[in-house]
């Protein structure tokens, strides 16, 4: 059974352009995700999945530079860059993550990867996403890679298509399901980049954290908002935020 982690990457985010490759410390947002989740006990590989855009050619660079595969794809249709970074690199199992989360935790990755292998009866599909019980910026969504080319194959709407995973689990009658909460839960924090004031914050965290320890986990990361509880304000207005509603084509205006 081979895992392998498939982070979608593009650099043309119109809330904060080029985010996934800003650098602070010197190190890319990317390069600090990619750090972490080699650190996954359970990911065999980690592969990016891009856009055939010409603005998304840093990424391949990256790519390139740090000894990872590559698959460029459609930019609207990211189920479809997933199965083909998913077949390309022969996976069993399939890790779905963002490049927008420069704080996820190996820890909780693993969690949901051996709930998924250790299921008995077997689950098709394990998130900790979607409680509200963890800061965004820690989500991981796994799946075997016979469900992700069932909704590659049959998935129609807008929404399933471009965010990969809603054919899933939207079919509990198909496929077994389950999501995973935090307990106690962590509320009311957001450690995700999307926004100016999200880079703020994580550049901070960062820049506090990883000079004494770079495999800091979210539990120091807490530990040191609860240091500076000014901090967790920095984004706060972004979190308060609606979510963004669908445009006249069905399709939502941004994706990572």
């Amino acid at each position: 059974m081979k895992t392998v982690a498939i982070i979608q990457a593009r650099m043309t985010s119109t809330r904060l352009p080029g985010k996934v490759l800003r650098e602070v410390l010197g190190t890319p947002l990317l390069g600090y995700q990619i750090e972490r989740v080699r650190r996954c006990r359970t990911v065999d590989e980690i592969v990016l999945a891009t856009t055939t855009n010409a603005t998304d050619d840093p990424v391949a660079d990256f790519a390139a530079r740090n000894g990872l595969r590559l698959w460029r794809g459609s930019e609207d249709d990211v189920l479809s860059r997933y199965a083909g970074a998913a077949e390309m690199a022969g996976a069993d199992i399939v890790v779905r993550l963002t490049a927008d989360c420069p704080l996820l935790d190996p820890e909780l990755v693993d969690i949901v990867v051996s709930t998924l292998l250790e299921s008995d009866p077997p689950l098709d599909y394990v998130s900790n996403a979607g409680t509200g019980t963890l800061p965004d910026g820690l989500d991981a969504e796994v799946m075997r890679a016979a469900a992700l080319m069932a909704a590659y194959l049959e998935a129609t709407e807008c929404q399933e298509r471009e965010h990969v995973t809603p054919f899933i689990y939207n079919h509990p009658e198909r496929f077994a399901c389950r999501r995973l909460r935090q307990d106690p839960p962590i509320e009311g924090q957001r450690w995700t980049v999307d926004q100016p004031e999200d880079f703020e914050l994580v550049r901070r965290i960062i820049e506090a954290l990883y000079p004494r320890n770079p495999e800091f986990g979210y539990r120091d990361v807490l530990a040191l908002l609860d240091a500076h509880p000014d901090w967790v304000e920095i984004n706060r207005v972004v979190a308060a935020k609606p979510k963004p509603v669908k445009n006249e084509d069905g399709a939502y205006p941004e994706q990572a």
